[in-house]
C-alpha cells in the first residue's frame, strides 16, 4: 500500500507541475527544445515532483519485474539490523557506525553533521596510515581497517569516538558583502588500543543514493574523453580517473562511486557500506572484521543484498524546476561563463545497461565523474587508490535544490561544512579557484541568478 500511495503521489505531482503556469513552476513551457531536454535531468527516469519524496521515488520506467524488485529493495533499505541471534535482521556490528541504510541516507537524501558528532548519522572517518599498499588499496590501520567505528554491540569495545573543533573564517565579495564559513578539524579520542601516530583521517557525509544506476551506466570511455590531465586546454582544469581494486571481481576497474571515486560499482558500493556501516555480510564481503564468535555468516542473503542494489539503481531523478524563467536561464548562464560546467559536465548518456529502464538514457547530472585538485582548504591528505590527499570526485548537482524540502538542511560538501551553496563555492580551490574567485567578482544579480539555477537543478 506505501508504494501505490507513493506512486499516486507521484503521477500526481508531475501532472500537477506540468498544468501549472506560474513563474514558481514552470517545466520548460516558455523555453527551448534544449529546455525541455534539461528539466528531464535523469532522461525517461525522471520524477516530476516538488515534494519530500523527490529522493525516494522509483523511476517511472521501470517494467513490472524491476519495479517489484525495487519495492522490495526499498523495505530492505529502511531496515534495522540488531545484535546477533535474532530471528529477523541479525548480525549487527559487533563495532559499527550506524544500524540501517536509511539512517545514513535519510528519505535517500543526503545527511547532515550531527549536533553531537558521536550520535547516529550518516557522518564517519576514513582512516588510513600513509602510503599505498597492494592494488593501490589505502593502507589499512591495524586493529582499526580503513573505517573508524563509533558504535559497539554488548559485550565489545567501540574504536574511537569523533572530535571536530570548528573555526570561523570569513570571505568577502566584491560587492562587500561578507561570508562566515565554518572551518573543521578532527581530531579522535578514547581510541579502544594505542593508535600509530600518523593516521590519516578522511570525514564523510552520506550523499544522496538516486540517480547512481544512470552514472554507473555511463561508458567509460565517455567519461575518459572528459580527463584533461595535462590541462592540454589550458583552462587550468585537468580530471583523471580514479582506478580502483574491485574486490569481489578480483581487478582494477574505473572509480565511479564515493567522495573520491573509490568504488567502481553499486554493488561494491553497497555490500561496502553493509559491511563497514554496519558490520553486516554478505556474499561480497563474507567475513566479519571482529569475529563475533558466531557461525551466521553470511548475515544478509544474496537475494536482499541485489535487491537493496537495485533499488539504488532504479530511483527516479528529479526533474530540473522553471527550465526558461528568464533569470534562472541567465544563471545557467553564468555558470559556464566562470568555467564551474569544466566539472560540472551538464550532459551525459547511458549506454548498456542489464535495467532496460536506465538504458540509452540523454541526462543531465552535472559532474564528469572525474577527480579534481580542490585545494588546500579542502585537502583530507589521505590517498585512495590513485586519489591524492587534495582531491575528490565531482559531485552531481542534480536534485540540490530540493534538498531543503527532502532533508530539512542544506549543509554540502564532503564533510558537511558548507551550509548553503554560496558557502560550498566558496571552499573551492586548486582547479576551481579561478572559478571561485570569478564568482566572488560577479554583480549582486548575476550571483543571486546563479544561485536560483543551480536551486532549479
Amino acid at each position: 500500500m506505501k508504494f501505490f500511495y507513493t506512486f499516486l503521489i507521484s503521477v500526481l505531482s508531475g501532472i500537477i507541475l506540468y498544468n501549472c503556469a506560474g513563474d514558481d513552476i514552470d517545466y520548460g513551457t516558455q523555453g527551448s527544445l534544449i529546455d525541455w531536454e534539461r528539466a528531464k535531468a535523469g532522461g525517461e527516469t525522471t520524477i516530476y515532483t516538488m515534494t519530500n519524496i523527490a529522493y525516494r521515488t522509483p523511476a517511472p520506467n521501470l517494467s513490472p519485474d524491476d519495479l517489484a524488485a525495487h519495492n522490495i529493495g526499498d523495505t530492505q533499505f529502511e531496515q534495522v539490523f540488531v545484535t546477533a541471534p535474532a530471528p529477523l535482521n541479525s548480525g549487527l556490528g559487533p563495532v559499527y557506525n550506524n544500524s540501517s541504510c536509511i539512517r545514513c541516507h535519510p528519505s535517500d537524501g543526503r545527511s547532515k553533521v550531527p549536533s553531537d558528532i558521536n550520535s547516529f548519522s550518516g557522518f564517519f572517518y576514513r582512516i588510513s596510515l600513509p602510503g599505498i599498499g597492494e592494488n593501490n588499496v589505502p593502507v589499512p590501520v591495524p586493529g582499526f581497517g580503513t573505517q573508524a567505528k563509533n558504535h559497539a554491540i554488548a559485550g565489545f569495545q567501540k574504536q574511537m569516538d569523533f572530535k571536530v573543533i570548528w573555526t570561523e573564517i570569513s570571505e568577502i565579495l566584491a560587492d562587500g558583502t561578507v561570508v562566515k564559513l565554518r572551518k573543521p578539524a578532527y581530531f579522535i579520542e578514547n581510541p579502544y588500543t594505542t593508535l600509530p601516530g600518523n593516521v590519516l583521517i578522511s570525514p564523510r557525509i552520506a550523499p544522496p543514493v538516486f540517480g547512481l544506476g544512470l552514472l554507473e551506466a555511463i561508458p567509460e570511455a565517455d567519461i575518459l574523453a572528459l580527463a584533461d590531465p595535462n590541462d592540454s586546454n589550458g583552462d587550468g582544469i585537468k580530471g583523471i580517473p580514479n582506478y580502483v581494486w574491485n574486490p569481489f571481481a578480483q581487478k582494477t576497474e574505473l572509480g565511479r562511486f564515493g567522495w573520491k571515486a573509490n568504488t567502481s560499482t553499486i554493488l561494491i558500493q553497497t555490500a561496502g557500506a553493509y559491511h563497514e556501516d554496519m558490520g553486516i555480510t554478505s556474499y561480497v564481503f563474507p567475513y566479519d572484521t571482529y569475529n563475533d564468535g558466531l557461525a551466521d555468516d553470511p548475515e544478509i542473503s544474496a537475494d536482499i543484498l541485489n535487491k537493496v542494489v537495485l533499488y539504488c539503481q532504479t530511483l527516479a531523478v528529479p526533474a530540473a524546476r522553471n527550465v526558461g524563467n528568464p533569470q534562472i536561464e541567465n544563471g545557467y548562464k553564468v555558470f559556464n561563463s566562470i568555467n564551474c560546467s569544466a566539472c560540472h559536465v551538464p550532459k551525459q548518456r547511458s549506454g548498456y545497461s542489464p535495467i532496460s529502464a536506465l538504458a540509452n538514457q540523454t541526462f543531465y547530472p552535472f559532474t564528469d565523474m572525474l577527480l579534481h585538485d580542490m585545494g588546500e582548504a579542502l585537502a583530507d591528505g589521505r590517498p585512495d587508490f590513485l586519489a591524492n590527499g587534495r582531491q575528490w570526485k565531482t559531485r552531481p548537482l542534480w536534485g540540490i535544490g530540493l534538498q531543503q524540502i527532502v532533508n530539512s538542511h542544506t549543509e554540502f560538501l564532503h564533510d558537511g561544512r558548507a551550509r548553503n551553496i554560496t558557502e560550498a563555492i566558496l571552499w573551492h580551490g586548486g582547479e576551481a579557484e579561478n572559478s571561485k574567485n570569478k564568482f566572488k567578482n560577479l554583480s549582486k544579480s548575476n550571483r543571486e541568478d546563479l544561485l536560483k539555477f543551480l536551486n532549479s537543478l
